[in-house]
């Protein structure tokens, strides 16, 4: 009788995949991986932070690929980016599995998922979307003209695509477009009543992914998957959330609720002939004089529910609910039929169930609210969208904690999550308790998951493994402390002055990181005049476009908003001075992040270093992260906001950078910017 060979471990996997791969053993990945390894046995999460050129997407899939494989079961992968999501279908996992199969005895698979908006429906493409001109700019010839021949283009790509996933689809479409051939998990017939169901894109990728011993996913889904009643990803015991800086963010996008009158103009429409027209009648007045108040109402937070429209809202919640009674419950009626009802069901729900949500916002006091309510208003901006009611959560740390972390061991990592030196801040915000909060030691020997118990608090570990980079001895970072505070009458003089004396001594070379769009357009436009160097601005091309210009002419500058702060990623000569013009709070008017801050000022705890401060360290520390994109890489970061020197708070963002050698002198910086241009030549 053969004797079956013990699961080869994770550092021998790491060896044999970093070797086939053609890459260098580095400490961090390997420190990392023992630790991901380590959180699978014992079922303790893990938050890992990971500097740029670790080597983290290796560092986590190796051992999540061992444990998927020895245990028949899968893992789940979450991102925050479509970028990191093909880096990881395309290039790592192809090449990880390939690597692996020796070793594990069998081909490791892999699949990615999104959500059901994402794929092309069937049904929907043949049976046609309903007339529905939620935008009014619809009304426009030439926006109309467009539309079509952006549907005609869709349904030519819908007998050539295999996947019916949107990102392959280049370039791609308008959102209204798109619209017209896709369906929500709500409006959705399901598989069996559905006449092209055998056929389905969305079913296909969530067979696919239900076989696969890796799903790659988005921050986005998993939030859905959370919040639903019903499972949208595939039985899985481990969650892996890669750019777990951007998780808080992303999830409060998925669960905030939004509420226009032409929304409820669209459920009564979807009505149609399916309920008597006096029901029907009602949600209609209901949406007219919603848009008769939101029209008078001032754009920004509301603390309190102004009683006109508490009355209109009232009125679009019940006028909802008795249009979903009079609905009914689903019956046997043909395909067509059955279409409309799941439609019309779908809309009125979301304006029911957000209208309900609205309403409860303000029954608690401020300590105690979960949501915050505002109003938003661009009937001035292009497209002369109508008023637009907004709901969002205050916290989803209890969703998290609650229905991920209770649940699934989780892995989080980025570049950035020790903010001013400690994981406790990201903890709070995830629903972590941050007693639990120690450094993980890579050769612990548990081997088996504790027994569950009725008293047992989450439990978690966090583990800095450094970078690879030596940002000291090759990163200089400059604060020009003797500039006056920024101001918001836009960029001063001095601060031009300081920008332009920078560009020269770097010969170009620069990445300008500005707080607005005003900002990025105001330093374009004067200093295109003041040097002799190519600037290029954000929204004057594609991004890609802008960063591939950037990147092959060394003598080019780019400027750009926090947008950019993650999307670029130029290693070489062509970037050695990052520019950040102020520190990015956020802004005082931000209906979310002001509510969050006095809640918890509600609660006396301190609301400007628990929200703001911790906003502008993810920000400046992801944005300065991108001087470092290789290990030859030299330069210097720039920030021109005084504040970071002289300011109380000034201490706390510092730690949350990376550690480079310091410096209030701008003769020191230029130096070093002539130094190294014209090593670059």
């Amino acid at each position: 009788m053969a004797v079956r060979t013990a699961f080869p471990g994770v550092n021998e996997l790491l060896t044999t995949a970093v070797e086939a791969l053609g890459g260098a053993e580095r400490p961090g990945q390997v420190k990392m991986a023992e630790a991901v390894g380590r959180a699978i046995r014992t079922g303790e999460h893990l938050a890992v932070q990971a500097g740029t050129g670790t080597g983290k997407s290796l560092a986590y899939l190796v051992p999540a690929i061992r444990h998927a494989v020895e245990k028949d079961t899968t893992v789940v992968v979450s991102t925050a980016t479509i970028a990191l999501q093909r880096q990881l279908v395309d290039r790592d996992l192809p090449r990880l599995a390939k690597a692996l199969k020796k070793p594990l005895g069998r081909m490791p698979t892999f699949a990615i998922l999104k959500g059901r908006r994402n794929y092309l429906c069937l049904h929907r493409l043949d049976s046609g979307a309903p007339e529905e001109p939620e935008d009014p700019a619809l009304f426009d010839p030439f926006a109309v003209s467009r539309l079509g021949k952006e549907v005609t283009r869709l349904r030519e790509w819908a007998s050539d695509t295999e996947t019916g996933d949107r990102d392959e689809l280049v370039p791609g479409v308008s959102e209204q477009a798109w619209r017209q051939v896709s369906v929500t998990a709500k409006e959705c017939l399901g598989v069996a009543r559905c006449p092209i169901g055998q056929d389905c894109f969305a079913e296909r990728a969530r067979g696919e992914a239900g076989k696969a011993d890796v799903v790659v996913t988005n921050h986005a889904l998993l939030a859905i998957d959370a919040l639903q009643g019903y499972q949208v990803l595939p039985e899985h015991d481990l969650v892996i959330i890669d750019e777990a800086h951007e998780l808080v963010d992303r999830v409060t996008s998925v669960a905030t609720g939004e509420l226009t009158s032409s929304a409820v103009a669209v459920a009564v429409r979807r009505c149609g002939k399916l309920i008597d027209a006096d029901t029907a009648d009602r949600l209609q007045e209901a949406s007219e004089g919603l848009a008769m108040i939101l029209e008078d109402l001032p754009a920004g937070r509301m603390d309190t529910l102004p009683k006109a429209l508490g009355g209109a809202v009232a009125a679009v919640r019940d006028g909802a609910h008795a249009c979903l009674t009079a609905l009914g419950s689903d019956r046997k009626e043909d395909v067509e039929e059955a279409t409309a009802r799941k439609l019309a069901r779908s809309q009125l729900e979301e304006v029911h169930d957000t209208a309900v949500r609205l309403l409860d916002a303000f029954a608690e006091d401020t300590a105690h609210q979960r949501d915050v309510v505002w109003l938003s208003n661009d009937k001035f901006s292009f497209g002369n969208r109508p008023p637009m009611l907004h709901v969002a959560p205050l916290s989803v740390a209890g969703l998290l904690r609650e229905r991920v972390f209770a649940q699934k061991t989780t892995v989080l990592t980025s570049a950035t999550l020790a903010l001013g030196g400690a994981f406790d801040t990201l903890a709070r915000q995830w629903g972590l308790p941050p007693s639990q909060a120690r450094v993980v030691k890579a050769e612990g020997t548990a081997t088996d998951k504790a027994a569950p118990a009725d008293d047992d608090e989450l439990k978690w570990s966090g583990l800095d493994v450094g970078s690879p980079f030596d940002h000291r001895r090759n990163g200089i970072l400059y604060v020009a402390k003797h500039l006056p505070p920024p101001g918001r009458d836009g960029l001063g003089e001095k601060t031009l002055d300081e920008i332009a004396s920078l560009i020269e001594a770097a010969g170009g070379r620069t990445l300008g990181l500005f707080s607005s769009m005003r900002a990025a357009k105001q330093a374009t436009e004067e200093l295109r005049d003041r040097i002799e160097f190519p600037i290029l601005c954000q929204g004057e091309d594609a991004t890609s476009l802008l960063v591939s210009k950037f990147a092959d002419d060394a003598r080019t500058c780019l400027f750009g908003t926090l947008s950019l702060w993650q999307g670029v990623d130029v290693p070489g000569p062509s970037l050695q001075l990052v520019i950040v013009d102020r520190i990015p709070f956020p802004r005082p008017d931000d209906p979310v992040s002001s509510a969050r801050q006095r809640a918890v000022e509600a609660r006396g705890g301190n609301g400007f270093l628990t929200v703001a401060a911790t906003h502008a360290a993810l920000l400046l520390a992801q944005g300065t992260g991108r001087l470092h994109r290789s290990v030859g890489d030299r330069g210097v970061v720039a920030v021109l906001d005084s504040r970071l020197a002289t300011a109380r708070y000034g201490g706390f963002l510092r730690s949350s950078l990376p550690p480079f050698w310091p410096t209030y002198d701008p003769e020191v910086a230029k130096a070093a910017l002539k130094r190294l241009d014209a090593a670059a030549g």
